[in-house]
């Protein structure tokens, strides 16, 4: 590694924390000025909601705004270093426009490896107590108009291909409910019925407990009728599957999430969507870092009237720019046809040949 090489990241990699711990401070500040009523209401003490709330709020708003993070602060002091001529003087020296950004590169890289692993394990954990937080104590204030509920009714979906689940009521709190049936076809006929007037999840044997079950077996002619009245059952779902809350796909770390995916596929489940989404995008936003370093260098690299100011505002609408085009298309795999793989790649497919572009038309 050359002298220049440790100039550029150690100068990419402290610009970087600067802003990052700067603009942190003024999201934090932001938001408490927003929930300052809400926590007031919820009666805890600082260091409280410090820990339950803020060591959950900051990773996740971090994460979120780490590539705009990133490319604000490659513009920045990259466009700093065309005002003072340096870029000059190392593209004149026979260094080539490729090897000058080698140490951009590995910045990037480094950094993306990092926001790939944060949103592998570290903000879903993060999101846990975010969402907890706001479930307990920020939601609840919401007044008539509140929907976070812990009872869930008249629940139903696909257990496997033949088999389908009904619940008529669930307590996603104890984890109890009433009113359990399963149905299991063959060729369109109904073979197999089982109905228990309770049931609840026991934690020794995560197993389900269904209680006072009336089990039949259908056959062409006849059926054979079995009265239990307890009896410990291994289904594929978990009491994770039955809680309707916005905050669930986001506190699950991918190997979760992965688990989670496949069992609402074979059930069938209406919100696939929304969770293959969530999942492609833990691979897809590292990903535009490296692709926003590439865009940064290229168009900071030249020397402006304006200076940084100029090179500044173009970043802003580039970044800009980005995030609406991963909104819509998370819009149009959630709310219409669009391929979630696609519509959470798509924003880097387009951005990737923007960076190229520009590559090829920087000052050589």
């Amino acid at each position: 590694m050359k002298i220049i090489d440790r100039y550029i990241i150690i100068k990419y990699l402290s610009t970087f924390f600067f802003c990052l711990i700067l603009f942190t401070a003024i999201v934090v500040v932001v938001d408490i000025s927003e929930k300052t009523d809400d926590f007031v209401k919820s009666n805890l003490t600082a260091w409280q909601i410090f820990n339950d709330y803020y060591l959950g709020f900051i990773p996740r708003i971090d994460a979120m705004l780490f590539p705009l993070f990133i490319f604000i602060s490659v513009i920045f002091f990259t466009s700093k270093m065309a005002e003072r001529s340096e870029i000059i003087a190392i593209l004149s020296s026979g260094v080539s426009f490729r090897r000058f950004m080698l140490p951009y590169l590995v910045g990037g890289a480094f950094l993306s490896l990092m926001l790939w692993l944060g949103y592998q394990y570290l903000v879903p954990r993060a999101n846990r107590k975010w969402g907890d937080f706001n479930k307990n104590y920020i939601d609840v204030n919401a007044g008539i108009n509140n929907t976070n509920k812990t009872y869930q009714q008249n629940i139903y979906f696909r257990l496997d291909s033949n088999s389908y689940v009904g619940i008529k009521g669930y307590d996603t709190v104890s984890k109890s409910g009433t009113g359990f049936f399963l149905q299991r076809f063959r060729n369109n006929q109904l073979v197999y019925n089982l109905r228990a007037s309770a049931f609840n999840w026991d934690t020794a044997s995560k197993k389900w407990m269904l209680t006072q079950i009336t089990e039949r077996n259908f056959h062409p002619i006849t059926e054979d009728v079995r009265v239990i009245n307890s009896a410990l059952m291994n289904y594929n779902f978990k009491p994770s599957a039955l809680r309707k809350d916005d905050y669930l796909k986001d506190q699950m770390t991918t190997p979760d999430l992965d688990e989670f995916i496949r069992a609402e596929k074979m059930r069938g489940s209406e919100s696939l969507s929304t969770l293959e989404v969530e999942r492609y995008n833990r691979d897809a936003i590292p990903v535009s870092v490296f692709i926003l370093t590439v865009i940064g260098v290229s168009l900071a690299s030249r020397r402006v009237r304006g200076g940084s100011g100029a090179h500044l505002a173009v970043g802003v609408v580039i970044s800009v720019a980005y995030i609406l085009f991963s909104r819509f298309s998370v819009v149009f795999a959630t709310k219409g046809s669009f391929t979630p793989w696609l519509a959470a790649w798509t924003p880097n497919f387009i951005f990737g040949l923007l960076a190229f572009y520009l590559y090829k038309r920087a000052p050589k």
